[in-house]
């Protein structure tokens, strides 16, 4: 029997949810979205849901990663009940549900909590800078071994715990079925979508969303390639430094008209911009505009006069890979490619 919790519309308002309570089942917003099919229908049947607690089935449901937030069904909806913002609430709700330490969630419901995060990492890096006596040649050595080192942690006590409790809600709990085989011929989905998220390509108008999403996980990921393994910043080879630049600049340039997109609320996705959403973008900003002028710093030689610019630089990857990646809208990212992965798994498991 399914367990009801008539506090969760409160609980979810928490995480940026309006006033879905005002939906009348009309269903406008299932008619309207392009991804939805007679297979998996929604947003309606998520309303359903939230409206009458359902949050064991809300759990066991991939359909909130399958939404990509064009607006459309909000904007048809006549009671103004925001059924695109109840997925990217819901989107927010599942992330604290997977994430095994607990934080997720509050960082998400507490801007105060979130803050504090910030200050004690900032706080953390003025200590260790403290610490090398502000040597900058010793606080480049460690901040590149940081990031390889936080990648790797993060990843493997964090992230992929949080993936198996994923799969956990979604595929072992409601007892569904998956033969082994089944893994290894669904994980090409896995891949696709993670680097490429195509399903968005199916939304109305999206197209030109996609593209800047696409070039900017090839940026990110890139650049994450080229500083931890490359080690860009020491690097002396012209072809890595030029691709650094390339990739940094894109980051920046790609992310500038995500935050104008938020300032201005010209799309669907930026007029309920909730602090973890502003946190994401000016963060990546941030990490593409410093890493830029660090390097460039360093090909004119004037860093070292200018070791705040470093530091500034090591607070953003700091905070970034500790708070972000593992607690934040990045993780969004992951679960919805995950989410198309576990998809295919059932869709296979069907046939």
């Amino acid at each position: 029997m399914s367990r009801v919790n008539p506090e969760f519309a409160t609980e979810l308002k928490k995480y940026g949810a309006n006033d879905f309570s005002a939906c009348f089942n009309c269903g406008n917003c299932t008619a309207t979205c392009a991804l939805s099919t007679t297979d998996s229908s929604f947003p309606r049947e998520m309303i359903r849901y939230a409206t009458l607690g359902l949050e064991d089935e809300i759990k066991a449901s991939l359909k909130p990663w399958e939404c990509y937030y064009c607006g459309e069904c909000s904007t048809e909806c006549p009671r103004q009940a925001e059924p695109a913002e109840l997925m990217m609430s819901l989107r927010r709700w599942l992330t604290s549900k997977y994430d095994w330490t607990g934080l997720s969630g509050l960082l998400y419901k507490s801007l105060p909590i979130s803050l504090t995060a910030f200050i004690l990492a900032f706080a953390g890096v003025i200590a260790f800078a403290y610490s090398v006596g502000f040597e900058l040649t010793r606080m480049i050595e460690v901040g590149h071994y940081f990031e390889m080192i936080a990648i790797g942690t993060v990843g493997v006590v964090i992230l992929l715990p949080n993936v198996a409790r994923m799969w956990y809600f979604t595929i072992l709990k409601p007892k569904t079925k998956v033969p082994v085989v089944n893994y290894l011929k669904a994980s090409g989905d896995l891949f696709v979508h993670m680097f490429t998220q195509k399903k968005a390509l199916g939304c109305d108008d999206n197209q030109f969303r996609w593209f800047e999403h696409f070039v900017l996980v090839l940026a990110y990921l890139s650049l994450l390639f080229t500083t931890v393994f490359l080690d860009w910043f020491a690097s002396t080879n012209l072809f890595v430094i030029v691709l650094g630049y390339v990739e940094s600049a894109i980051i920046f340039i790609v992310t500038v008209d995500f935050v104008s997109s938020r300032v201005k609320k010209t799309k669907a996705v930026s007029k309920h911009s909730q602090p973890s959403d502003w946190f994401f973008v000016i963060w990546l900003l941030l990490m593409g505009l410093t890493a830029l002028m660090v390097r460039l710093f360093i090909d004119f030689d004037i860093l070292e006069m200018n070791k705040w610019l470093y530091l500034f630089h090591l607070t953003i990857l700091v905070q970034w890979a500790l708070i972000i990646v593992p607690f934040g809208k990045w993780t969004h990212f992951l679960y919805r490619s995950f989410a198309m992965y576990f998809d295919k798994l059932k869709e296979l498991s069907a046939k």
